[in-house]
């Protein structure tokens, strides 16, 4: 049984609904990280492919993964904020 928001979720009026969506945005970002790069290395060490761009690839996404990471857990703002 899938989980139930309480309330009509409303991203943009809903400060505990933005923050669950941004973590569940990341936790799949982290599965695509982990399954493209696990085929990336899985074809690289097979030598069926010689790859030395894997290594960027791999630093490159990890640092776009790590900075998402900082933004929703330092920088993003779910406090509720009004117009008056």
């Amino acid at each position: 049984m899938p989980p139930r928001w309480p309330r009509k979720p409303d991203r943009k009026t809903d400060p505990a609904y933005r923050r669950l969506d941004d973590r569940m945005t990341f936790a799949v970002h982290v599965a695509a990280f982990l399954a493209g790069n696990s085929g990336l290395w899985f074809f690289d060490l097979l030598k069926h492919a010689n790859w030395p761009w894997a290594v960027w690839v791999t630093g490159f996404w990890f640092a776009v993964l790590m900075g998402h990471l900082v933004y929703i857990a330092a920088i993003a703002d779910y406090s509720l904020k009004s117009d008056g």
